[in-house]
């Protein structure tokens, strides 16, 4: 499953992304976490020292290697140089699984050892003072949207995506790459300000979103995110010990997080399993296309100087069918 954590900076999505990250690994679950938010604070909410996670590859600035084992014999696409964020895969294209060795992973990725397992952390790289006034962040998220476009993934496997904060994550298609999207909401009226951008823009693609309310401190914080947001309130967190050590780098055993709060981790599993029996490849690999098609026409082809509508292969489709025959 592929999963996607969202909401207004400081709402508290990086904490809950990395305690879902936690929860899944105790069960021996694969996964593959991964932080696209500007502010990269995902590997110390894992337990990463600063130094630890200043150290982890930008996938940002591995993005030549990763277009070039992704491109494969795919044909359709001349070179690496011609692919773009949104480039679908083809016949002869390279997929990736969550559970194998592969060289994205061995550039991109580093294991995390948590309470229970192990786990791959990916980063797309700060924005650095390189980057002020010549470039964006969705150059760096792009190398996120590509290895999504690219991967197949099974029942009981999971990607966890920290993205990044407010409505920019609708500035690429990637807001479609995923079966479940939780939408970490604070108990105020900015907290649920983005829940309804969120809702708005993703109306037309089939986007599941469930909502999560952070610093709950009540039933009168319940009642008002039921209220604003209905039966797509999924569950709430409230104050939490655990979290408080965490956050000054000293967790305790994840067992020892307040059952509440375990409580509300395995609903939002359940809650992501069950996605997996509306999981439409068809309909994943159209909207795939789509976005391909809209970055062509608006940029990508002056930028390139190819007519990147001809990289569509017509008759392929993602699908779990490839493992077997890959």
């Amino acid at each position: 499953m592929k999963i996607a954590f969202v909401g207004k900076g400081g709402s508290g999505k990086t904490t809950l992304s990395s305690l879902f990250v936690r929860h899944l690994a105790a069960t021996g679950s694969p996964v593959v976490a991964v932080d696209a938010d500007i502010n990269q604070h995902l590997g110390a909410a894992l337990g990463l020292e600063d130094g630890e996670a200043a150290e982890l590859p930008a996938m940002g600035a591995r993005l030549a290697l990763i277009k070039d084992y992704l491109r494969g014999s795919n044909p359709r696409i001349t070179s690496s140089e011609t692919m773009i964020k949104t480039t679908p895969p083809g016949e002869g294209s390279r997929l990736l699984r969550v559970c194998e060795s592969n060289p994205v992973y061995e550039a991109c990725a580093r294991p995390v050892e948590l309470d229970g397992g192990t786990v791959r952390l990916m980063v797309t790289g700060p924005f650095t003072d390189a980057d002020l006034g010549v470039a964006c962040y969705h150059s760096k998220t792009g190398a996120v949207e590509l290895c999504l476009n690219h991967l197949v993934d099974g029942p009981g496997e999971y990607v966890v995506v920290d993205m990044t904060a407010g409505s920019d994550s609708f500035a690429s298609g990637m807001f479609t790459r995923f079966d479940m999207t939780f939408l970490v909401a604070e108990p105020t009226r900015k907290g649920v300000s983005v829940y309804r951008q969120y809702k708005e823009y993703a109306r037309d693609f089939g986007v599941v979103l469930k909502v999560v309310g952070n610093k709950v401190q009540g039933q009168d914080d319940i009642d008002f995110l039921r209220a604003e947001v209905g039966d797509e309130l999924l569950a709430g967190v409230g104050h939490s010990d655990w979290v408080r050590a965490m956050e000054k780098g000293r967790p305790p055993r994840f067992e020892l997080l307040e059952e509440a709060n375990h409580r509300c981790l395995r609903t939002l599993r359940t809650a992501a399993d069950a996605t997996y029996e509306l999981r439409d490849w068809d309909r994943y690999t159209r909207q795939m296309v789509h976005f391909h098609l809209k970055n062509a026409s608006s940029w990508a082809n002056a930028k390139t100087g190819a007519d990147l509508a001809a990289q569509v292969d017509p008759g392929f489709v993602l699908g779990e069918r490839l493992v077997a025959t890959a």
